[in-house]
């Protein structure tokens, strides 16, 4: 069997020290299988996200495990993620909308799909992706939603059946072109990184502002 040392040449230079996990298989074997001791408490924190706000001043927001299981327990109980869901995850790990889309899927056993570096700039390659993937939800900024929908061949989205906007207003216009190109939910989300992403929904209907 090929082990990992065999292959520690070929990665590249850095500073890093290698572990060799098929050479310390004795050593792991007579360690406890239980789960380790948890220590952090609802109050600790699980994130750090830096955000400009309305200074132009980026400034480190924390965030605490209390306030993100909050945040998701909530997405759960609205939008009632299961198994045969598959949620795209596109967002760069900067931006809190990534949470989420990383957390959500993983907390609810639905499918994460991960896209590629930067895909979420190709409205093309996302349009491909979900029919793919057969994804069922994910997150668009209304400036991104506006040309996506500008894409041909949205009519074989059929697999979408949410899609949530945060980020920017989301003009009434484009919730009615939305609308008139799929027939998948359609929900405003709004709120400050501090307040664990999100604090206010709406559910988008169609003609009504």
């Amino acid at each position: 069997m090929l082990t990992l040392d065999r292959w520690a040449h070929a990665l590249p230079e850095q500073q890093a020290h290698v572990l060799c996990l098929d050479h310390l298989q004795a050593r792991l074997a007579q360690e406890s299988s239980d789960n380790p001791v948890c220590h952090a408490t609802s109050e600790h924190l699980a994130y750090v996200i830096y955000t400009s706000g309305s200074t132009g001043k980026p400034k480190g927001t924390l965030n605490t495990h209390r306030g993100i299981c909050n945040r998701l327990l909530w997405m759960q109980e609205v939008y009632q993620l299961s198994s045969v869901d598959a949620v795209m995850q596109k967002t760069p790990f900067s931006f809190d909308v990534s949470v989420w889309e990383f957390f959500w899927p993983l907390l609810s056993g639905a499918r994460l799909v991960v896209a590629r570096p930067d895909g979420h700039k190709d409205s093309s390659y996302l349009l491909s992706l979900i029919q793919q993937q057969q994804i069922t939800l994910l997150h668009f900024v209304p400036s991104m939603l506006q040309v996506f929908l500008g894409e041909p061949g949205l009519d074989a989205c059929s697999s979408l059946r949410q899609v949530i906007c945060s980020g920017e207003a989301l003009p009434y216009a484009l919730q009615e072109r939305f609308f008139r190109h799929s027939s998948a939910a359609l929900d405003n989300l709004y709120g400050p990184t501090e307040a664990a992403i999100d604090v206010t929904y709406w559910p988008c209907q169609r003609q009504s502002q």
